[in-house]
């Protein structure tokens, strides 16, 4: 993966949560860890460029579309529909069309506004929420859990809720993106949040406020240490680094890396956690059909301060992406124990391009594998020890996953 020395011309790859309707949002305000546009997301790579040429390649442009058609459909509407036509959203809908015409998941346009949200939901940055984790399941929006101190913990709200409405508005045929768009806003304004809950509507008055979501957070018990990765950020790396020699310094002899709810984020920081145990070997390989993005990331030489530790990694089906590089290259190369649940299965990757007037298109251009040749997209990483923890035990604070690991 190349870098410039610009950050606005900067080339990085991202792994993060999948898709807009399934990605579970690590915000730091509404959602902990995700984003999944982030939900989601995902292993994305991710390139940030300020090339405006859409689906340009080094071998020269695509051809144009003829768009003829498209202005009569536009004139047509104009002239017989009775009601006013926002001319920018025609646009803007528009092109979300063309792109959406791919047929892939993780292949998106993103007007201004959403890529903003983009940037700021992978760094934590969305203002302020309510302090919660959603996510898309059994076919509803529901909280995945609480975080220690926010509104809606305070309030009564609960892992298993399902999302109905947001003050007063039906919100459950929303994506999760969505939904989450709803719940966050400015610090001290008030949101009034219906849930579904055994069968009966319950209303929870929440006053929003801003939330710090670190993306690591670590402890020790007797010997050994905790580590709890929430994303993949510009700090990750160093802030893992930091806590596993901290660590070191007390003596463990065991460590263990808590990568559930985690959806992704920055494959460079991804190399670099994993560089903890792994010296210099390969973590991710990345192909196209074409040939044209093939590459190896490795990992650094010399800073493998775990390598001789014995490692347990926690997962989950909310562990997507840059999570499952982690997981996979320190399974495959048998550094490390999964404990938890089977991960959540993203092994596409996906570049983005700015556009004019602030836009973003996100789109696919390879598939990744782990060191032992697996593709994992749409069937995760099976533990190696499965646990399961149900949203009971979660609102009674019950982690058997951690237990298990901890006694293992």
């Amino acid at each position: 993966m190349t870098k410039t020395t610009s950050e606005e011309n900067e080339t990085r790859n991202i792994y993060e949560h999948p898709s807009l309707d399934e990605r579970k949002i690590a915000l730091t305000t509404t959602i902990i860890v995700s984003f999944i546009t982030m939900v989601i997301g995902l292993a994305l790579g991710i390139v940030w460029t300020k090339n405006s040429q859409l689906l340009a390649n080094n071998n020269g442009s695509v051809e144009k579309i003829d768009f003829d058609e498209l202005n009569e459909v536009y004139t047509t509407l104009a002239q017989n529909f009775d009601g006013e036509i926002d001319k920018q959203k025609v646009i803007e809908e528009a092109k979300r069309g063309l792109v959406n015409a791919a047929g892939d998941t993780y292949t998106y346009y993103l007007t201004k506004s959403e890529a903003e949200d983009f940037k700021k939901d992978l760094s934590g940055d969305v203002g302020a929420g309510i302090g919660v984790e959603i996510g898309q399941r059994d076919g509803y929006v529901k909280v995945l859990r609480t975080t220690e101190d926010n509104p809606a913990r305070r309030a009564g709200v609960l892992a298993g809720d399902i999302i109905y409405k947001a003050d007063g508005e039906d919100i459950s045929a929303l994506s999760v993106e969505d939904v989450a768009k709803r719940l966050r806003g400015a610090a001290g304004s008030t949101v009034k949040l219906t849930v579904v809950r055994g069968g009966k509507e319950l209303e929870f008055e929440l006053v929003r406020e801003i939330i710090n979501n670190k993306s690591v957070y670590s402890e020790v018990r007797g010997k050994t240490a905790i580590i709890t990765i929430t994303r993949f950020d510009n700090d990750t790396g160093k802030l893992t680094r930091s806590a596993a020699q901290q660590a070191l310094q007390l003596g463990i002899d065991k460590v263990i890396i808590d990568l559930r709810g985690n959806g992704g984020g920055y494959v460079s920081a991804a190399q670099e956690v994993a560089s903890l145990w792994v010296d210099g070997k390969t973590i991710v390989t990345q192909r196209s059909a074409n040939g044209e993005y093939n590459e190896d990331t490795k990992a650094y030489s010399g800073g493998n301060i775990l390598g001789g530790i014995k490692t347990i990694v926690l997962t989950n089906g909310s562990t997507a992406s840059a999570s499952e590089i982690v997981a996979g290259a320190l399974k495959d190369y048998g550094m490390a124990t999964l404990i938890g649940e089977k991960t959540y299965g993203k092994g596409s990757v996906q570049t983005l391009e700015n556009l004019s007037n602030g836009e973003m298109l996100r789109v696919t251009i390879a598939k990744w594998y782990t060191p032992n040749g697996k593709n994992i997209n749409g069937e995760g990483i099976e533990p190696d020890v499965e646990v399961e923890r149900t949203f009971e035990q979660i609102n009674k604070e019950e982690d058997p996953q951690l237990d298990k690991a901890l006694e293992y």
